[in-house]
């Protein structure tokens, strides 16, 4: 008890972010203590405090488990307060249009950040010109970008139906679609015939083997029912069931390929079906993607430490709450574009908000190109719509105009800022 006494500090400093052996090694300790000594009392600790098991077991038939250290409790405090509410739709700088213009970039660099953390070899820039202007996806990265945007846009329409296999295989099939060494794999769980599966980090070594092809119809039903179970008795937060499906499918691997995207995906579907309406205006995936090792390891630690998954759920709250410290961010930003544009307004009170929009993006990026489909795409406007924002920038002196092929090109013209003091 005394050696417990002595290193409470150091047990709570290595709970509120969950530390594994790596960085506990380094805490500073009492000359008394060995780094060994405190690890033993650390993980005491955390079993006397009761872990909760998940009925997803490991090759060997033992259950993960998890529990919420004060820092998860705080977080999820945090989420309740600023993602099941309605932050944006209060907003008075972020109305109508601009909402949907902010989830359709959301949705553009989930669909880019969720790829690239499975390989897509492709910068934000190419992949955004490539979804904003239509164009079909024209190598293999382009094409898992293009599914993944997809499968995102179209998840909505499946908020009120349960989990079950079908909708899983639905969710992959469009996700997968022209991107395996056959499309008979598309939309399918992965079988014997399919050989061996490993999951390679970024130096090929190995940093995980699925469960045998033979479990994964037993426990994709077991899968579906903690996803669909009504609360009875025992509590799970709905970020925390959401956070576990998506260890849990990326743990069972059942697909030959696109399990990471089809796991992010689930639980984007998951967060907006528990009625967590912000998850819509996140990317999550951008926050993993900046810290791809730390993403990694988090599935590591709670696969070889006792199989405690309160590794991956620390990780996965602070991407969240990242996530949501750079939406607040943006709102400030559209509220300082907001008092600018009243200027603008004055001088043009004609322009609507998507052509100071556009002006404003022209002054920050001079060489930008627009054009009627990609004005289309980033307002969620029809293409007349488009065409008359434009021409109507064009006719006041703010663009000029280029032909290309049978298209109009519009750049901005070289004394914009003169023109809109």
């Amino acid at each position: 008890m005394a050696l417990v006494s002595t290193l409470s500090q150091e047990i709570k400093k290595a709970d509120s972010e969950y530390l594994y052996w790596d960085k506990c090694k380094y805490l500073v300790l009492p000359e008394e203590v060995t780094p060994e000594e405190a690890w033993s009392t650390i993980k005491l600790s955390r079993i006397m405090r009761g872990p909760r098991p998940v009925p997803l077991s490991d090759v060997s038939g033992r259950n993960f488990t998890y529990w919420l250290p004060d820092g998860a409790l705080e977080a999820l405090h945090f989420l309740d307060q600023n993602t099941a509410g309605q932050i944006l739709l209060d907003e008075p700088s972020v109305q109508g249009e601009e909402r949907q213009r902010y989830i359709l970039q959301s949705i553009i660099e989930e669909a880019i950040t969720s790829s690239q953390l499975e390989g897509a070899a492709t910068t934000r820039a190419e992949a955004k010109a490539m979804l904003r202007s239509g164009r079909q996806p024209q190598d293999h990265a382009e094409r898992m970008i293009f599914n993944n945007y997809v499968t995102i846009t179209k998840i909505r329409d499946h908020l009120t139906e349960p989990l079950s296999p079908e909708l899983l295989l639905k969710f992959h099939r469009m996700i997968s679609q022209g991107t395996l060494d056959s499309p008979e794999q598309e939309g399918r769980f992965r079988t014997e015939a399919d050989g061996d599966i490993r999951v390679y980090d970024e130096q090929d070594q190995v940093l995980h083997t699925p469960p045998s092809p033979k479990t994964i119809e037993s426990s994709i039903m077991k899968f579906c029912e903690f996803a669909n179970r009504e609360e009875e008795g025992e509590f799970v937060h709905p970020v925390i069931r959401g956070i576990i499906l998506h260890f849990w499918l990326a743990y069972l691997h059942p697909f030959v390929d696109g399990n990471g995207r089809t796991a992010r995906a689930l639980f984007y579907w998951y967060l907006l079906k528990s009625k967590y309406w912000l998850f819509e205006y996140l990317s999550i995936s951008r926050i993993m993607r900046r810290a791809a090792s730390q993403y990694y390891r988090a599935f590591l630690y709670s696969e070889i430490d006792d199989r405690d998954m309160t590794y991956f759920i620390m990780f996965h709250l602070r991407a969240i709450k990242l996530a949501v410290d750079e939406l607040r961010i943006y709102l400030r930003i559209k509220q300082k574009e907001a008092r600018d544009s009243l200027s603008l307004l004055r001088k043009h009170p004609q322009l609507n908000h998507r052509q100071r929009a556009l002006l404003a993006s022209a002054q920050e990026q001079p060489h930008n190109i627009f054009t009627f489909t990609t004005h289309m795409r980033t307002h969620g406007v029809v293409y007349q719509t488009a065409r008359a924002d434009l021409l109507g920038l064009h006719d006041l002196g703010l663009l000029e105009k280029h032909k290309s092929g049978k298209k109009y090109r519009f750049t901005a013209v070289p004394d914009l800022a003169d023109k809109l003091r």
